[in-house]
């Protein structure tokens, strides 16, 4: 507990994924009050074809009642 899961379009370093994973960790360590050993973390690349069905559809319309920033795009629109 907690465990974080990121998706992303394919095309960051793995300096870079690496670098964004420590700092969402060390918030969620802070804003969960948890060690470092508590938190889990996933960075998962979905090409931007398939983030309609593979991320938008699933993660975002059909679980609204848990999402707590909501995206300024619609794909299907």
């Amino acid at each position: 507990m907690p465990h974080v899961s990121i998706k992303l379009y394919p095309g960051r370093s793995e300096e870079e994924k690496s670098r964004l994973a420590d700092q969402i960790v060390k918030d969620v360590m802070t804003y969960a009050n948890c060690a470092e050993a508590s938190v889990s973390l996933t960075i998962e690349e979905v090409p931007r074809a398939d983030w309609p069905e593979k991320v938008y559809r699933p993660e975002i319309l059909e679980k609204a009642e848990q999402l707590y920033k909501k995206p300024g795009y619609n794909p299907f629109e």
